[in-house]
């Protein structure tokens, strides 16, 4: 707050009065308070912002898996995805027949013509079921069915037993966001299969012929 303090009196020579010196001193001691009111206030309603993760289920490696446990995968249900330099991903599929790798194609991320759309059309033509996920969805926002029932009817679908099966090898020259990228793809295009492991020797030189030629 503001004082006034008045200064001393006195007389000039010729025997006038001084007038008095008025000074003014600010008292910020109440600020002090109302600062921690201020800190206290915003304290309380702002919202922090929460991280953002990526839940992945990773296998149990202790559990020993029965025959009857094991799934046989068919060749032609798998594709594969190299994920090289500038953001490029080169997919193959392997041959019923010869079991050999087939010619590998050459896309990315960002094209109408890219990963997103390989995905969708291969796991359309194994999967009958996914036309069902749009009706679910339209249950849930009707209310006619929860949260759970809507997760468990999306994850019957998505394991469905001749489902594409992604399996996503990344290069050295790849970054780490074409990783992150690769793996929003699986929740956007209703893979419920997928797996990350490591490239051979093989699949770099595939990537590089295929990346150079392009």
């Amino acid at each position: 707050m503001a004082e006034i303090e008045g200064g001393g009196g006195g007389k000039h020579k010729g025997g006038k009065k001084k007038g008095k010196k008025l000074s003014t001193r600010v008292d910020f001691t109440p600020m002090v308070d109302l600062g921690f009111l201020l800190i206290t206030f915003f304290m309380l309603t702002t919202s922090m912002n929460k991280p953002q993760t990526m839940e992945i289920n990773m296998p149990d490696k202790k559990k020993d898996l029965t025959e009857e446990e094991k799934t046989i995968v068919k060749a032609s249900q798998a594709i594969t995805l190299l994920l090289t330099k500038d953001d490029k991903v080169v997919y193959y599929f392997i041959n019923d027949k010869t079991g050999d790798p087939e010619t590998p194609v050459i896309t990315d991320f960002d094209s109408r013509k890219g990963i997103r759309q390989t995905l969708l059309t291969e796991n359309k033509k194994r999967n009958p079921l996914l036309d069902s996920i749009p009706i679910y969805k339209a249950q849930l926002n009707e209310g006619k069915i929860d949260q759970t029932t809507y997760k468990a009817h999306l994850g019957s679908i998505k394991g469905y037993k001749d489902a594409l099966i992604v399996v996503i090898k990344p290069t050295d020259e790849s970054r780490y966001k074409n990783l992150i990228d690769i793996l929003d793809e699986m929740l956007i295009c209703n893979i419920g299969r997928y797996a990350v492991v490591d490239i051979t020797d093989k699949e770099k030189e595939m990537a590089t012929t295929a990346t150079q030629s392009k």
